[in-house]
């Protein structure tokens, strides 16, 4: 299997390039063409990863599978205009906010890792997958993708809708961030705090702030 990443890094297409018996899974809907001998098929990884991934994930219940006859190519894009970032997978295993998933490749079980703080701050609450195996998954920003590497004891405070990945094992925690007055007011409402060693991956734009904006520019009946 071959790959790349063109147009990036703002508008970024990830392109598969697929031999004999060789696979490739992503999100429905990422789909932007495909060429060659494919088979698809579309699964839920189970019955009870299906059912969290629907109930608790936001993510979609069911996940494609593109297999290889003979050379094909498969191409994915995100919804949103950013980079992409490919993180390899060797037995360990990724912390992944839900909107950043795109696709993998390999023997990698794709699960909830986390959820929770529903409510005011949230309200569809934060939503975390966790990507472990062996193989690789691809992530994508909103913007640019940043990666930090955070050294023994070093710390680092993170706005949540700025927050892409993480390697398990790091140190982490989520907290309010400001009063509900600075909320409403257009301060950060949740923030993560991550301890090293280890790597994370951040996003340089925010959804709320640029839907907010679009929301300025939309006419009012």
């Amino acid at each position: 299997m071959k790959w790349e990443v063109s147009k990036g890094p703002s508008y970024s297409l990830l392109k598969v390039m697929l031999g004999p018996g060789e696979s490739v899974s992503s999100e429905p809907g990422a789909m932007v063409l495909m060429r060659g001998f494919l088979r698809i098929k579309t699964h839920s990884g189970g019955l009870g990863s299906a059912l969290k991934r629907a109930l608790f994930g936001g993510e979609s219940f069911f996940i494609n599978t593109y297999e290889a006859d003979g050379s094909s190519e498969v191409w994915f894009a995100p919804p949103l205009p950013g980079d992409i970032a490919y993180l390899p997978l060797k037995g360990n295993a990724y912390f992944i906010q839900d909107m950043a998933y795109l696709a993998h490749h390999g023997k990698v079980d794709i699960t909830i890792g986390w959820r929770g703080f529903k409510g005011v701050f949230t309200s569809g609450g934060i939503v975390w997958l966790k990507a472990k195996g062996h193989g690789g998954v691809w992530v994508t920003a909103f913007g640019g993708l940043e990666e930090i590497e955070l050294g023994p004891g070093e710390s680092i405070t993170v706005d949540n809708y700025h927050f892409v990945a993480m390697e398990e094992g790091m140190e982490w925690s989520l907290r309010k961030f400001g009063g509900i007055k600075s909320f409403l007011l257009g301060g950060e409402g949740i923030v993560v705090e991550v301890k090293g060693p280890g790597k994370l991956y951040i996003q340089t734009r925010s959804l709320p702030p640029f839907i907010g904006l679009l929301a300025k520019l939309m006419p009012h009946r």
